[in-house]
């Protein structure tokens, strides 16, 4: 990257033609015309796999005159797994075992009934598989009044997220928050879905209220945009292998 690049600001115009993936100190580095890309802290952007680096790569080969570092999901990911989580990882941790802590999928509606039984054939399996897999508890609630978790739960999750490399971590904290559910990120990370079937059991009761009432453009288009940055969370996950 071009010395004194920024994220904020006016897009910057491109100012690189050959972009390449070449192996780099036990990793991967995304090339542009044959200097190493840096991340906006200025670390180099090195990679743990070559199908990371590709993911890169392939953002920074498409963009046209000028930079849209908002559409490159990707890169900014990677940009704050080596910037923002080797300093973070503790907080990072926390913040994914709160979000456990009143996580989306233990929170079933009251009525109609119709969104509950959707609600429980599709939650359900997926709470199930993450008390086994997981070896926690999770306690369901009705409507949107705080359930509090049990602690060896919300212990167990902070455990988890920390046995995760920086790209992991990264990787399942984004997708917390995306979709809500930190059971619902792990569950992608460990390929029990795919992305937009993440976002969609996320998304049941918004769903449900669209088939009601209807989807305004404003709704679309955030929806149009979660789907592409689950999409490529599911192969952000796949290509850390």
């Amino acid at each position: 990257m071009a010395k004194g690049f920024k994220e904020a600001g006016e897009k910057p115009r491109r100012f690189y033609k050959q972009v390449a993936v070449a192996p780099d100190d036990g990793g991967f580095a995304v090339m542009l015309d044959n200097r190493n890309l840096r991340t906006p802290k200025a670390a180099l952007m090195v990679l743990p796999t070559r199908a990371l680096a590709d993911l890169v790569a392939v953002e920074w080969a498409a963009q046209g005159d000028h930079i849209e570092l908002a559409v490159m999901h990707a890169t900014r990911l990677a940009n704050t797994a080596l910037d923002a989580i080797p300093a973070a990882r503790e907080g990072t941790a926390d913040q994914i075992a709160q979000y456990a802590g009143s996580d989306l999928l233990c929170y079933y509606a009251q009525d109609p009934a119709v969104l509950l039984e959707r609600q429980v054939r599709h939650w359900e399996p997926v709470l199930e598989r993450a008390e086994h897999e997981f070896d926690v508890a999770f306690v369901r609630a009705a409507g949107i009044v705080h359930q509090s978790q049990p602690e060896q739960t919300l212990a167990k999750v902070k455990a988890m997220a920390l046995t995760l490399d920086d790209f992991g971590l990264a990787g399942v904290a984004f997708g917390t928050a995306l979709f809500g559910s930190a059971v619902l990120a792990f569950g992608l990370s460990r390929g029990w879905m795919t992305g937009i079937q993440a976002l969609e059991l996320s998304r049941l009761d918004e769903i449900f209220q669209e088939e009601k009432w209807g989807i305004d453009d404003e709704a679309a288009e955030r929806t149009a945009r979660h789907m592409v940055e689950a999409q490529m969370l599911e192969r952000w996950f796949k290509a850390l292998g």
